[in-house]
């Protein structure tokens, strides 16, 4: 009886060296010759990647994946960024090239309503530039030319000329050849082909394009509901036009990079401080979407002057005059 019982652990044990063996080293299938995308974010654990490649159906078998990972020690040298894998790489091959410096691209997710220092520093966490590397190159910009929709004489003085411009979306970057001025470009002409579609509706219109970002960028820091969009642009364009205060927290914490405003904030003597000067900021405080773009250019009349977002929902309260703006202070806000 035990050496059947032997027999039978040898015999489990050799199927399943082989099952292990195959799983390793012979690809799914072995005529394929479609690829497939995979994106490995940074410090992504091994058994989060197998997974991955399992779903893509890339691998067999996501257990023997994650072994022979660790016991390779390949789990150390995975570098992040997107590859091309197909189906007829075994573990071994694929492992190469996720492994390999030149062989990805690495994927820069600029979120809606970044800023260019957040932008910087996102690609500073990727390892692609010195910290400050992409700022010092948004600095030295001098293409205004080639970019219909950029105002040399509005942007030159300002900090981040471009702030405002550069348009949040995905984009895949050589980690090995980057550059700052390319990935500049490719930006701007995002931003050039998503604002095709609204070209009419600006031509149709007076205020300038620097005006109308740098107000699209406050209402993207400003509100968060889709609904609202039109109907806050239609507020905060009638306290300018009307010689108010814009009256936007957002443009003060673009100064000074907090995420709550103190009493000693709303003093601040900047002309970003929408609260203390009249007239609108010196430019954009953030690079707004395309939804937000078109509500700044396509604002909604009503008749409330005054709004609040509440702090756990983001739902927009909206009053025609200060009285009931305080009553909605006092009931959402405090």
């Amino acid at each position: 009886m035990k050496k059947l019982v032997s027999l039978l652990i040898v015999g489990a044990l050799i199927v399943g060296g082989f099952y292990s063996y195959k799983t390793i080293f012979d690809p799914v299938d072995f005529a394929s010759s479609e690829s497939f995308s995979i994106s490995i974010e940074k410090g992504m654990p091994a058994k989060e990647i197998a997974t991955l490649l399992k779903n893509k159906d890339l691998i067999r078998n996501e257990t023997t994946f994650y072994y022979y990972v660790r016991f390779t020690g390949a789990d150390k040298s995975i570098i992040a960024g997107r590859y091309d894998l197909n189906k007829s790489m075994n573990v071994p091959d694929i492992l190469e090239q996720i492994t390999k410096i030149g062989s990805s691209e690495a994927t820069l997710t600029v979120q809606e309503g970044l800023t260019i220092s957040d932008i910087d520093d996102k690609l500073a966490n990727l390892d692609v530039i010195e910290d400050g590397e992409f700022e010092q190159a948004v600095k030295s910009f001098d293409n205004y030319e080639n970019y219909w929709f950029l105002d040399r004489e509005a942007q030159k003085d300002l900090e981040f000329p471009l702030e405002g411009y550069l348009y949040p979306d995905t984009y895949f970057i050589d980690v090995v050849d980057f550059s700052s001025e390319n990935l500049i470009v490719l930006m701007l002409d995002n931003f050039e082909n998503k604002f095709a579609t609204l070209r009419n509706d600006f031509e149709s219109q007076e205020r300038s394009m620097h005006d109308l970002i740098t107000m699209a960028s406050i209402l993207q820091r400003e509100v968060r509901t889709p609904d609202d969009f039109e109907t806050v642009a239609g507020i905060l364009w009638k306290r300018l036009d009307s010689n108010w205060h814009i009256g936007a927290d957002a443009t003060i914490l673009y100064i000074t990079k907090k995420n709550t405003i103190s009493a000693e904030d709303l003093e601040i003597d900047n002309p970003y401080n929408t609260r203390l000067h009249v007239g609108m900021p010196p430019g954009p405080i953030c690079n707004p979407d395309i939804e937000h773009i078109e509500a700044s250019i396509n604002p909604e009349d009503s008749d409330y002057w005054y709004y609040l977002t509440t702090l756990d929902t983001g739902e927009v309260i909206y009053a025609r005059d200060n009285d009931e703006h305080n009553v909605n202070k006092a009931k959402y806000l405090y």
